[in-house]
């Protein structure tokens, strides 16, 4: 619930602070004071555009701050999820409080629970927080989409199941029909594919191959020169093994030469003992180093056969890699990773007639699911249609519409116009994602005439009051706390108008409703009445100024009665202390309401007094 709004510097509005609470508050005021910079302030603060021409005149900013009680559940969750903080209260729920601020450069911010947050959060939250109706949503009322959407609310039918079985079935579908189509092409495709992957697999290439065969190849190609430095690194290690006799020196003659005579001198010094165990170790070395080197040389191949082999290997695997590898770096990895990919691929684009009939049955089965849910959608709207045209026409009985009646045609929509069309209970028809069914709201405003679509059959006065009877019917199906209605009473007067307040009263019964409204028989309802109005004279540099004030008791009345004549009369009075003394009488229809009214002035005593006396 909306404990608080504080507006700065917003159209005429300098610095306002909004009291708020529980029930039915009514803002009242003359044309062109400030009324709709309430509703502005509203549809900022939870997520509205902001339009920087709206701040005022001489301010660098307008700002919107808000302060709401009993936040809990989803609403909690996703302000701590963008980082707000919720202050703690006594009773259900805590406090948060929202911030959004427009600049003249055309800048916005938004504060949630004292963190800066994206102003898309302000719009998630007021989806379970605030309700607005305006005189926009009489407009949209007499578009079908939103007489559908109206309709399903009150069924509670909710589309996300359906939605979903739709989409899978229209993708199945068009991969039905894009094989089918693509037949030709995607055998071409299969070809290559298939040949591509028999290649590789006949190849049967490791993913190192490439690699090891071009060491190999450089071995086997020097091997001569490879055998003769070998052989060249044996000898002066360990001497030639042919001329074993020769007069050449080798290494390992050297050192064990020099050992020998480092021995000689053991134990006569330590440090030169430890020299000469090192010595030896090199000997050791030598020997070892020397050895390998001759088997590296006798165990090297140069059979010219065994090149071609290698060599002939090398240009498969090339061939492969010049083939099948995009990467930036070909590989025979490459290689292989294509043929993954095109085994995958083919089997997506198997063209067989099996392949195709199971395609066809599968779309077949989820046309099946979409035509029966469509169905249960279809009857679910058919029952709800009856039961809400019936509330709604005793509604506007109460709202002076006594002769009128509210219908509401569910039809199965016709095939064509672009829609996909599927047997629903028999019958062709067209099928979109909010299911199969034209939904269409039509007034009979009395005996005897046609009933005709809301859009050419209801004057302004009417469709406000069939939107209202509407919302009464739909309140208990709307989930947010928080319900403002901006001037839909624009058009009705007389005993309409009662009914209208009478209305917004029962709904504020178990939800806080605010009404911007300039008929004084809605205002007698209010819990709480609010002012907005322009003192005489300007503010700081000639401009306007406009004043947010909360009217108790006298003043309230005396607010009633400009609102009734134009000006603070007495006999203005008199009838403003009537329309409160109507309005806080107890009835059966508003017993808790009549509880709940705060003024019962003494003018308003006396009023309902006179009556009772006549």
């Amino acid at each position: 619930m909306l404990d608080e709004l504080r507006i700065r510097g917003l159209g005429v509005i300098d610095d306002a602070v909004l009291p708020l609470g529980p029930g039915l508050t009514v803002v009242t005021g003359e044309t062109g004071a400030g009324k709709t910079m309430v509703i502005t302030g509203l549809l900022l603060l939870f997520g509205g555009r902001g339009d920087p021409a709206r701040v005022r005149t001489g301010c660098d900013q307008a700002s919107v701050e808000g302060r709401l009680t009993g936040i809990e559940g989803p609403v909690a969750a996703r302000v701590r999820a963008a980082g707000g903080e919720l202050d703690p209260l006594d009773g259900a729920g805590d406090e948060l409080v929202l911030r959004r601020v427009v600049t003249v450069a055309g800048r916005s911010r938004a504060y949630v629970g004292g963190s800066a947050a994206p102003v898309s959060v302000l719009g998630e939250l007021a989806e379970h927080l605030l309700a607005v109706h305006g005189q926009s949503d009489q407009l949209r009322l007499v578009r079908p989409a939103a007489q559908r959407a109206a309709l399903d609310r009150y069924a509670g039918i909710e589309l996300e199941a359906f939605t979903a079985a739709y989409e899978r079935w229209r993708t199945a579908e068009r991969t039905w029909s894009d094989r089918l189509a693509r037949a030709a092409e995607l055998r071409r495709e299969a070809d290559l594919l298939t040949h591509g992957i028999a290649e590789i697999e006949a190849a049967a290439p490791e993913p190192d191959e490439a690699q090891r065969l071009t060491q190999l190849a450089g071995r086997l190609g020097s091997a001569e020169a490879l055998r003769a430095a070998a052989r060249t690194a044996h000898d002066a290690l360990l001497g030639d093994a042919d001329d074993p006799l020769g007069d050449a020196v080798d290494v390992s003659q050297l050192l064990g030469a020099t050992a020998r005579t480092v021995g000689q001198q053991q134990g006569a010094d330590p440090e030169l003992d430890g020299l000469g165990r090192r010595l030896g170790e090199l000997a050791v070395l030598a020997a070892d180093l020397g050895a390998e080197f001759g088997a590296y040389a006798d165990g090297l191949d140069a059979d010219p056969e065994r090149l071609e082999q290698v060599e002939a290997r090398r240009a498969v695997l090339n061939g492969l890699i010049r083939k099948y590898c995009d990467e930036p770096e070909p590989s025979i990895a490459a290689v292989l990773a294509w043929a993954d990919a095109a085994r995958t691929r083919l089997a997506e684009i198997d063209v067989s007639d099996e392949a195709i009939a199971a395609l066809r049955s599968a779309a077949d089965a989820a046309g099946a699911e979409v035509a029966e849910r469509a169905a249960a959608i279809g009857d679910a709207r058919r029952k709800a249609a009856s039961e809400l045209a019936g509330a709604v026409t005793t509604e506007l009985a109460g709202l002076a519409m006594a002769d009128a009646a509210l219908q509401i045609e569910v039809t199965a929509r016709a095939p064509g116009g672009g829609l996909p069309s599927l047997a629903v209970g028999g019958t062709d028809v067209g099928v979109a994602a909010d299911g199969a069914d034209e939904v269409q709201f039509l007034l009979q405003p009395h005996r005897g005439a046609p009933p005709l679509p809301i859009g050419r059959g209801a004057s302004g006065g009417e469709l406000s009051r069939v939107m209202l009877a509407l919302e009464v019917c739909l309140a208990g199906t709307d989930p947010v706390p928080t319900m403002v209605f901006d001037e839909v009473d624009a058009g009705v007067g007389g005993r309409a108008a009662v009914e209208v307040g009478r209305r917004l009263a029962r709904l504020a019964r178990e939800r806080q409703v605010l009404v911007v409204t300039h008929l004084a028989q809605v205002a007698a309802f209010a819990d709480r009445h609010v002012v907005v109005d322009k003192p005489a004279g300007t503010g700081e540099g000639g401009v306007t100024v406009s004043d947010v004030r909360l009217v108790e008791d006298d003043a309230r009345l005396g607010e009633l009665a400009r609102m009734l004549s134009g000006s603070d009369t007495p006999t203005a009075r008199e009838h403003a202390a009537e329309l409160l003394a109507d309005a806080a009488a107890p009835s059966p229809a508003r017993g808790r309401r009549a509880a709940r009214t705060k003024t019962t002035s003494a003018p308003a005593k006396a009023a309902r007094a006179r009556r009772t006396a006549r």
